[in-house]
């Protein structure tokens, strides 16, 4: 279908055209309701419009599933002939794209089809909330525009709820530089089987930084505009590998700092920019765009709400969390950037008693007590960005803190702990990233005193990409935290958490992200015993 020039609505951030009074509330609408998939109309509509043409195949970001429940998934994908180009290469058209679920990867039985809008407002993606699927069930999906077939993605829904469930499969991943590592890693975590993967956050990163760089940034400049962060999402998504982990498995996202801007907290940025919530709207809007998140989750009034929690049956309670938008600004901020982390004395930052401080926002903190309360799983597993434990970054006395993780937000982690014991919520799993190293120890109720009882074992997993700390400063750090189990900062991988009666859990990685052909290996294993609130290290 084609549209007339003169009724082109524009492409800048929906929520900055709502603030300065150049787009309606009911434009708004009309523009979300445009994308709205219809699965029995939808076929029939399509057919009443020419054929759409493309200047080049449409379907070179891939294709990707995410957020699954039992009788349901997301789908995605964006039409982009020239992801190079602003807009895609695309016309500023409305566009039918058909969607149709298999359970056969010939599609010999479809079991769900239907139609979607892709619009330009949004980039011309395609988000489908696919519903009226068999729990636990492997399903093939594809999508068609005109005459261009997509790639074939591989699906699965999720256990009933209360469903015996004895094994559930998880990766855990964060931090791919572009710029820093080819993403063939992924290669090995397709083959792992994995029932889901968790991405934790930096899935993007606005800058360009670091040594030894194998590729580069479409723009040495930060994004700041809508294209801009749409071009920076469109290159990673043309990763061959990146593509066919998405295509291999169902997703479960939240973000970091650099999908937005490093360190930002809620609508403060790093350098305290006056207009960063306009930039941090035009990057929400573009992640949306990018990744296989549920329409529910579409932007509204500058905020998008990414946390929620997933049952897989009577086995496991996924908490996926958002510790960027609601935080309260970090203390004892770098002064030389006037916001943001810093790495500094514990005992010389007077803002680290400040009752007000939060990283959840207190609506999240309040659902999360409230969910841990209301959970029968056997396990509860916090997916969220980064280092919940104490850890000393200067490697002796004093005592070091980076203010931008949890150690710069101590009474939140005493409300968590507290939230955690008093939930009674079985054998509590905390995951996270950011910090690129791996990380693998037990969280305390007094966290500072490794004698006082366990609350939940801990994995932070390393980069997939992003390079750590110097071997040399980050040494000291690792020999200072004898609370660890392990800590290592020299591996890029993803770890792998196998949840049943009891939990194992392997860091794998390879031996460099610099080549096409990187061997993987297992750096360490653990074991979580159900009932103990302890890891131990495998021999």
């Amino acid at each position: 279908m084609t549209r007339s020039r003169n009724t082109r609505l524009p492409t800048r951030p929906l929520e900055e055209l709502l603030r300065e009074g150049r787009l309606s509330r009911r434009s708004v609408l009309r523009a979300i309701a445009l994308t709205a998939a219809a699965p029995l109309a939808g076929p029939l509509l399509a057919t009443s419009f020419a054929t759409p043409r493309f200047r080049a195949w449409p379907f070179s970001l891939g294709v990707a599933s995410g957020f699954p429940d039992a009788q349901g998934v997301t789908l995605w994908t964006r039409l982009a002939p020239d992801p190079s180009r602003p807009g895609g290469g695309m016309e500023p058209d409305i566009i039918y794209v058909n969607w149709e679920v298999a359970e056969d990867e010939a599609f010999g039985k479809v079991v769900q089809h239907g139609s979607a809008r892709a619009v330009p407002e949004l980039a011309h993606s395609v988000h489908v909330d696919v519903s009226g699927l068999k729990p636990a069930r492997e399903y093939f999906y594809r999508f068609t525009a005109g005459p261009e077939v997509s790639p074939t993605g591989r699906t699965r829904t999720l256990p009933a709820a209360g469903a015996e469930v004895d094994r559930l499969r998880l990766g855990l991943a964060s931090c791919q530089h572009y710029e820093q590592g080819y993403f063939d890693i992924y290669r090995h975590a397709i083959a792992e089987d994995l029932d889901l993967m968790l991405f934790v956050g930096d899935y993007i990163y606005e800058s360009n930084w670091g040594d030894n760089r194998v590729r580069r940034h479409v723009s040495a400049a930060e994004p700041v505009t809508l294209d801009e962060y749409r071009l920076q999402h469109a290159q990673y998504k043309r990763d061959p590998w990146l593509q066919r982990a998405h295509a291999a498995m169902p997703w479960l996202l939240t973000w970091d700092d650099h999908e937005v801007d490093n360190d930002w907290a809620g609508l403060q940025s790093e350098h305290l920019d006056p207009s960063f919530p306009a930039r941090r709207a035009a990057a929400m809007q573009a992640y949306f765009e990018h990744m296989p998140l549920p329409r529910r989750m579409w932007p509204k009034a500058g905020e998008m709400r990414l946390y929620g929690a997933i049952d897989v049956g009577n086995l496991a309670r996924l908490y996926v969390l958002d510790d960027r938008q609601y935080r309260t600004p970090q203390p004892c901020p770098d002064p030389a950037r006037g916001g943001g982390s810093n790495y500094i004395d514990a005992a010389v930052c007077t803002g680290l008693d400040n009752p007000r401080q939060t990283l959840l926002g207190w609506q999240q903190e309040n659902w999360l007590d409230a969910s841990l309360k209301q959970s029968t799983a056997r396990w509860n597993v916090l997916v969220q960005q980064t280092l919940v434990s104490p850890m000393d970054t200067d490697g002796g006395a004093p005592r070091g803190i980076a203010t931008d993780g949890w150690d710069g937000y101590p009474l939140a982690r005493k409300r968590l702990i507290r939230s955690l014991q008093e939930s009674s919520a079985g054998n509590p799993l905390i995951l996270g990233g950011d910090i690129h190293a791996n990380v693998v120890c037990n969280l305390h109720e007094q966290p500072l005193d490794v004698d006082s009882a366990p609350v939940a074992p801990e994995v932070c997993g390393t980069s997939l990409t992003a390079q750590g700390w110097p071997a040399e400063l980050f040494k000291p750090q690792a020999d200072a935290n004898p609370q660890f189990a392990y800590c290592e900062n020299q591996q890029r991988g993803y770890a792998v958490i196998e949840l049943g009666h009891d939990a194992d859990i392997r860091l794998r990685g390879v031996d460099s992200v610099k080549t096409h052909a990187a061997e993987m290996s297992t750096a360490a294993r653990f074991h979580v015993e159900a009932g103990s609130r302890r890891v131990q290290r495998d021999s």
